[in-house]
C-alpha cells in the first residue's frame, strides 16, 4: 500500500518547490493543464463565492503564488469545453455544443488541428490521462492519437460507475483498472514526466469530483463522521463531494512534489474546472438559474489558476473562454496558431489586459437532453450578460451590481441603458457568429 504524507506536509512541499512567482528558467516551458471534472467557482476558497467548499491547500498555494482570473468561462458541460481546449473554436464551428454520448454519433471531428498538433510541431512531448470525453460511439479507440495524441490513459467516457473499479482505454486498447482513478492518474502522470527529456504538455484530466459521489481512501482528505453509505451519501452528497475535491488536492500535492527543483521552476502549471458545479452539490446558490447544464453563472464560471514562470502573483479581471487556453499553451511552446476565438492570456500573466473583448457561451445538442441541461446562448462584457435561452425571451444581467443573476433588466421597465447594452451585445454576438 502507497504511504501518504498527511495533508499538511504535503501543502508544505507543494509550497517548498514552487518556484517564486517572478522567476523563469531557461529552455521553454514545461505545461501542466489540470482539469477538475464539475468543479465550478462556487467550489473553491480561491474565489469569495459559496460556503461549505473543500479544503484545498495545494491550490490555495498555487492561488497565492499565481494569477488567479475572476472572469474565466467555460461551457455548461464537459465535452465542448474539452473542445474548445483542444482547437481553440467555439463549438458552432467544431460541432460539439454539449456532453457526447456513446449511444451513437461522433465526437470531435479528427479533422480539426489539435493542440497536440501545434505543439508536437514545436518539439514538445504529449499526453493526455484521464477523462477524454471527446469521442463518440462511431470514433473508435483510436481517436485520441488521430488527434495527436501519442500517450493517451484513462477514462474515455463521461463517468466511472466505480472509482475505485473502472474500465478505461490505454493507447487504443480497452482496459480494467482496480484502483482509485484520482490516484491512479496521479501515478501515471508522475511516471510520465519523470520519463521526458525534452519540454512537454501534459493534459492531465481528473474525473473528480464528478459523480458518483462517494467517500475516497481516508488517507486522501480529512473529513470525519462519514460513512460509505449509498443512502447517506444520496441524502446529503456535498461533504462526499468535498472530500473528492480535497482528495484530488492531496493527490496534485503529491505530483508536484515528485518534481525535481528543476523541473518544476520550468514548469506552468494551469488549473480550470471543465463546467459549474452540480445542482445537488450547489446548496440553492444559483436560485432557479441553475448550476452545471445551464448558460447561466452557476453552470458555465468557473475557477482558473495559472502559476510558473513569467507569471507574477495577483488577480486578473480579464474576461477568459476555455478557448484561450489553445492560445496560452500554444504561445508557450513558442507557436502563435491563427484561431478566430482564441486569445493569448500572457498579457494577464503580469497583471495587464488581454484582447478579448466579450465572452461567449453556448450550448446546444440535436440530441434531446438527458436531464435539465439548459440551451442557448450567452454573452458578456465587462459588466453586462446577455442571455438567450432556448424558447424564452432574452435576459440581461449587471454582473457588477448582480454577480449570481437574479434580475432580469429586460423585464418590466426596461431603462435606457439596459437597452443599450442588450443591443450592443447582441451586435457583438452576430459579428462572433459570422
Amino acid at each position: 500500500m502507497r504511504c501518504c504524507p498527511s495533508l499538511a506536509a504535503l501543502a508544505l512541499i507543494a509550497l517548498s518547490v514552487l518556484p517564486a512567482a517572478a522567476q523563469t528558467a531557461p529552455g521553454k516551458p514545461n505545461v501542466l493543464l489540470i482539469i477538475a471534472d464539475d468543479m465550478g467557482l462556487d467550489a473553491s476558497r480561491c474565489y469569495n463565492v459559496g460556503k461549505d467548499q473543500a479544503p484545498m491547500p495545494v491550490l490555495e498555494t498555487l492561488c497565492g503564488q499565481g494569477m488567479v482570473f475572476d472572469s474565466a468561462y467555460a461551457a455548461p458541460t464537459c465535452s465542448p469545453t474539452r473542445a474548445t481546449i483542444m482547437t481553440g473554436k467555439y463549438g458552432f464551428r467544431t460541432g460539439v455544443g454539449a456532453a457526447i454520448t456513446q449511444k451513437g454519433g461522433a465526437g470531435l471531428s479528427v479533422n480539426e488541428t489539435s493542440l497536440f498538433d501545434v505543439l508536437s510541431g514545436n518539439g514538445y512531448a504529449g499526453a493526455v490521462i484521464g477523462k477524454w470525453h471527446l469521442a463518440g460511439a462511431e470514433d473508435g479507440l483510436d481517436h485520441p492519437a488521430q488527434l495527436g495524441v501519442t500517450g493517451y490513459y484513462g477514462t474515455y467516457k463521461g463517468a466511472v460507475r466505480d472509482y475505485s473499479h473502472w474500465d478505461g482505454v490505454e493507447n487504443g486498447k480497452v482496459i480494467e483498472v482496480d484502483g482509485y482513478a484520482t490516484t491512479v492518474f496521479t501515478d501515471r502522470a508522475i511516471g510520465w514526466i519523470a520519463a521526458q527529456q525534452a519540454p512537454w504538455f501534459l493534459w492531465l484530466a481528473y474525473n473528480a469530483p464528478h459523480a458518483p459521489f462517494h467517500l475516497p481512501p481516508a488517507d486522501l482528505h480529512s473529513a470525519t463522521g462519514l460513512v460509505d453509505d449509498a443512502g447517506e451519501i444520496r441524502r446529503n452528497p456535498l461533504p462526499y463531494y468535498n472530500a473528492m475535491l480535497e482528495a484530488m488536492d492531496t493527490e496534485i500535492g503529491r505530483l508536484l512534489a515528485s518534481m525535481p527543483a528543476g523541473v518544476r521552476a520550468n514548469t506552468v502549471v494551469v488549473f480550470i474546472g471543465d463546467n459549474g458545479t452540480p445542482g445537488k452539490v450547489a446548496g440553492g446558490l444559483y436560485g432557479a438559474r441553475g448550476a452545471k447544464g445551464g448558460i447561466f453563472e452557476g453552470g458555465t464560471h468557473v475557477p482558473l489558476i495559472i502559476q510558473g514562470p513569467g507569471v507574477t502573483a495577483g488577480r486578473s479581471d480579464a474576461l477568459v473562454n476555455s478557448t484561450d487556453l489553445f492560445a496560452t499553451i500554444a504561445a508557450l511552446s513558442g507557436g502563435h496558431p491563427q484561431t478566430p476565438d482564441a486569445v493569448d492570456l500572457a498579457p494577464a500573466f503580469g497583471g495587464g489586459s488581454t484582447a478579448r473583448q466579450h465572452v461567449y457561451i453556448e450550448h446546444f445538442s440535436n440530441i434531446p437532453p438527458a436531464g435539465p441541461d439548459v440551451y442557448g446562448w450567452a454573452i458578456r462584457d465587462a459588466r453586462y450578460k446577455l442571455v438567450a435561452v432556448q424558447d424564452m425571451p432574452q435576459m440581461l444581467f449587471d454582473l457588477d451590481a448582480d454577480p449570481l443573476e437574479q434580475t432580469d433588466l429586460l423585464s418590466g421597465d426596461v431603462s435606457s441603458e439596459a437597452k443599450a447594452a442588450a443591443e450592443a451585445l447582441q451586435a457583438a454576438y452576430e459579428q462572433i457568429r459570422r
